[in-house]
Order: structure tokens, then sequence, then C-alpha cells
């Protein structure tokens, strides 16, 4: 709706500030009403993306699709999804112990459904406090495990960091938090019916 009108013939300058005025007053209402839907939508389409993330990471570890994790390698074959990464770990205060959890059931049960939990929790939109509570330990614990502050790593190679502080994992960890202070899970998600339940009233962790 356009903001300049054209004074009608016969019309009083109070009249046309008036009719004017109403134009642009519809217009801001019209905007307001539009912004919370867009942010919404925003807010969902951010969280489907962020899922597919986990779900892919999940499903490549287990399977072994050939991309990250190679045809054969798969957890589902017998490897361990923590075992490569964990004890390839070169650099921080926190080594030796990743290398102690380095294909160990615990951890690898641990990392798998935390993959799958949190990725399920976004794609359906419920229960999103808990998948940015685990995903945010378990991105601390990458970020951790890649120690971005070290310049060099352990054998005194150049660590290639790209940032000492804000990588990836703080990014993920970010949005998760995000996603559940907003409630992103009642667009395009089961969230509002997920509220509803009564134990969820009751527990509101559960959100």
């Amino acid at each position: 709706m356009a903001l300049h009108q054209h004074r009608q013939p016969g019309m009083s300058l109070a009249g046309w500030r008036k009719a004017a005025w109403a134009t642009t007053t519809s217009d801001s209402a019209l905007d307001e009403l539009a912004a919370p839907v867009a942010v919404a939508r925003i807010a969902a389409t951010t969280r489907l993306l962020t899922s597919f993330t986990f779900l892919w990471a999940f499903g490549d570890k287990a399977f072994g699709w050939g991309y990250a994790t190679p045809a054969g390698k798969g957890w589902i074959d017998g490897a361990s999804p923590t075992k490569g990464f964990l004890s390839h770990v070169a650099a921080g205060p926190l080594e030796g112990t990743f290398h102690a959890w380095a294909g160990a059931a615990w951890a690898d049960w641990a990392f798998m459904l935390g993959l799958l939990g949190i990725g399920i929790a976004l794609a359906s939109g419920v229960a999103l406090r808990g998948a940015a509570v685990a995903g945010t330990a378990m991105m601390a614990l990458m970020w951790a495990a890649e120690w971005p502050p070290a310049r060099h790593l352990s054998d005194g190679s150049l660590s290639m960091s790209t940032n000492p502080l804000v990588d990836y994992h703080v990014l993920y960890a970010a949005v998760l938090v995000m996603l559940a202070v907003i409630g992103a899970g009642r667009f395009w998600g089961l969230g509002t019916a997920w509220r509803s339940l009564p134990v969820v009233r009751r527990n509101r962790w559960l959100l």
C-alpha cells in the first residue's frame, strides 16, 4: 500500500492528512503482524537445518555412508565412532583424558545417543531445552578436544586454528540455546502440542 496519497478534489487539508495518517498506520500494523511470522519461519528453518546436521552426523557414523566415515567402518560394522577422533587429540589440558576415553563403549553410546537425541528433538521441535543443554555440553567437549587456543600441537606443529576462542562449536551451542529460549518448536514442529501435555506443564524443564 503506497505511503504517498494524492489529495482528492474537494477534500480538505485536515481530511487528507487524516487519510494519509490512517494509511501509514495501516502499513505499520501490517508490518508488525508480519514480523513475528517471518522470525518464526526463520527460527524454524534454522532449527530444521541444525537438526539435519546432527542427524546426518549420527547416520554417517552409524552406517558408514562414505563421507566422514568410510563405508564398512560404521558403528554398525563394529567400528568405534569416538576412537578415531579422540585418539588423535593433540592439544589442550584434556589430551590424555580424551585418549583414555577413545573407543570406550560408554563414550560411543553417549556420543551417538546424544547426536540422535538432539537431532530428533530439533527436528520435532520438542524438548528443546534438554537438547540445548546436551548439545552445549557436547560442543564444549568437542571444543576442548580440538582446543582452538593452542598455536601448536603437542608435537610442535602448527595447530592451524582459525580462531582461538569462537569456532563452529561455540556457534552451534549459541544456536541451540537461542532456539530453546524463543521456543522455536512451535512453528513447523510439535512444540505447541508438546507444551500442552500435563507432564510438560508440571515440569517446565521439559520444554
